[in-house]
């Protein structure tokens, strides 16, 4: 289906602490508006599809949500 490689696209080099930054990233992996929160509100909102190939397509979508993020649904 998918296949994720675990790398950076730029190298990165951290030389202190930045908690500005830091606020936003966490906001963007489970805040409101992030992609754990789409991820679960696609997933979800497949079981109230009435149709198969919606169904699907929110299953791929919330998936495909998941795995930008690295998180793993079991």
């Amino acid at each position: 289906m998918w296949i994720y490689q675990k790398h950076l696209q730029y190298p990165v080099r951290v030389d202190r602490p930045n908690p500005a930054l830091a606020k936003v990233v966490v906001a963007q992996y489970g805040g409101p508006d992030g992609e754990l929160g789409a991820s679960l509100r696609y997933l979800t909102q497949r079981y109230t599809m009435p149709m198969p190939e919606a169904r699907a397509a929110l299953t791929d979508i919330g998936t495909e949500e998941s795995v930008h993020r690295g998180y793993q649904l079991i």
